[in-house]
């Protein structure tokens, strides 16, 4: 008799793995005493929105007087309960933050960039580079290298990359480079970018908004962090391209590419019009617009997602116009690009139920949360800045295998981590630092990524033969992380 064959253990999903936390929260709401602090400087009022927070006066922390109950399993009229942290999570806050506000923001935002991906002008236009590249083969992995990362920076590029590891690799093939390259160029490319941006809307400017510090404050060390990063990318990437080149058995994923070279034709065409360069310019200006706003008007997140909707609304207008889809056309993208971020925006909302579940994030009111913080910040006290902010880093390393979220980690870590920064002396943007570098780095090697799977598997990589591979290069990556990290606190960087 044939015994049945099992399947193999897979991760968790992050609702999942949530929920657990969720469960955790709640029996350390029973366990562990409720405290407050005081703050040392009040919060500053702009149009209506917080935009700072007062900072935390280590020496001020207190247990709350009356005992604390833990919260009921179910709570009536509005309270917090074991099985209300979901809708209270979504629902709490207000527009100018965390969470209903960074929901919105993500949904209006991602179904903006869903309109302008179904135009197929960003597509076509780097159909049209590879065409054009074809004719000087040196400049094509860093074209292509340093576009993706630039993607992943602008408007945190990663899903993307799956279609364009389908696209990508028989020319790859055709060039003499492997499957391997294929991820580089494309997927890795755009989690450098990810992870270094300066304007990124999903992680920098979510994480900078829940910190409450100016959105894309501090940009001027991420232009030279993206550059660094990006460089290095490409010279890792052109370096062992370039030895399985001369070499193809060197590849890892050789046997696979063999059989795809012997199956495929790399003719690639490209239909970029006139059409493409009137959306792209749209785009491109849209973008300028709103580091103008941003710079200049202090736009918060109200405003930025209401300007990425209206460049998603005028690209589909000139779409229509061009005869590229209809209406309707329009409507679904954006409701496509909108489903692909509900998850990362119910990630938001219950993370911060669990917030509310400690006790919710005001240092002033007494909750589970500010006692965790305070013993965390004694543990990390004992360390110089430098290592507390370096352990930061890994932190955010670690968390990024059970959440690989972007905005999802940055609503369940920065609450934490940015008041803790201040206990330990440093500036609330190491914190935001410590948690980019750390969610969008570790994305390129860990197996919860979605994204990455999907690129490897359309490559016919298994993620078994890519750790082989990867492990190297992010190892690399992490420690061009860190001196970055030691950088930010030797110039006390704001």
């Amino acid at each position: 008799m044939t015994e049945p064959t099992k399947k193999p253990a897979s991760m968790p999903d992050a609702f999942v793995i949530l929920f657990f936390v969720m469960i955790l929260a709640a029996l350390a709401s029973y366990l562990v005493p409720a405290g407050s602090f005081s703050l040392t400087e009040l919060a500053t009022e702009t149009t209506g929105a917080a935009k700072t927070k007062g900072k935390l006066d280590p020496e001020s922390f207190q247990l709350a007087s009356d005992g604390h109950n833990g919260v009921p399993l179910f709570a009536e009229g509005g309270e917090i309960g074991f099985f209300n942290y979901a809708f209270e999570g979504m629902v709490s806050g207000s527009k100018w933050g965390s969470a209903v506000g960074v929901i919105a923001f993500i949904l209006l935002t991602g179904g903006a960039f869903g309109i302008i991906m179904k135009t197929g002008a960003i597509h076509n236009g780097i159909i049209a580079l590879i065409d054009k590249t074809k004719r000087a083969e040196f400049l094509f992995i860093p074209l292509m290298f340093s576009l993706f990362s630039l993607g992943g920076a602008v408007f945190g590029m990663g899903e993307e990359a799956i279609a364009f590891c389908i696209i990508l690799l028989p020319l790859m093939l055709a060039l003499g480079y492997d499957a391997i390259t294929t991820v580089l160029v494309t997927y890795v490319a755009t989690q450098i970018g990810f992870a270094t941006s300066w304007m990124n809307p999903f992680n920098v400017a979510i994480a900078q908004g829940i910190a409450d510090i100016p959105l894309l404050s501090g940009a001027y060390l991420r232009y030279w962090m993206w550059g660094t990063f990006t460089l290095f990318g490409i010279f890792y990437t052109m370096r062992y391209a370039s030895k399985v080149k001369a070499d193809p058995t060197r590849s890892l994923s050789f046997d696979t590419d063999q059989r795809l070279r012997q199956q495929q034709k790399a003719t690639v065409t490209s239909d970029y019009t006139g059409l493409d360069s009137v959306i792209l310019t749209v785009f491109f200006l849209g973008l300028v617009w709103i580091i103008w706003g941003v710079t200049q008007r202090e736009y918060y997140i109200p405003e930025i997602a209401s300007q990425f909707f209206t460049i998603g609304v005028v690209i589909a207008v000139i779409a229509v116009i061009g005869k590229r889809f209809s209406m309707n056309d329009a409507a679904d993208g954006f409701k496509q690009g909108a489903a692909e971020l509900l998850p990362a925006a119910l990630i938001v909302g219950m993370a911060k139920g669990i917030v509310l579940i400690l006790g919710g994030d005001n240092p002033e009111s007494p909750s589970v949360l500010n006692t965790l913080l305070f013993y965390s910040g004694q543990a990390l006290g004992d360390f110089p800045a430098w290592l507390s902010a370096w352990l930061m880093l890994v932190m955010q390393s670690v968390f990024n295998f059970f959440v690989a979220s972007g905005s999802g980690q940055a609503a369940l870590t920065m609450p934490l981590i940015a008041p803790l920064s201040d206990m330990l002396g440093l500036s609330r943007q190491i914190a935001v630092l410590a948690f980019q570098l750390g969610d969008g780095l570790t994305n390129c090697i860990i197996p919860t990524s979605a994204a990455l799977i999907g690129c490897l598997g359309v490559v016919r990589v298994d993620w078994t033969v890519w750790f082989k591979f990867m492990w190297k290069l992010q190892l690399c990556l992490f420690a061009l992380a860190s001196l970055f990290m030691l950088l930010a606190v030797a110039i006390k960087y704001q």
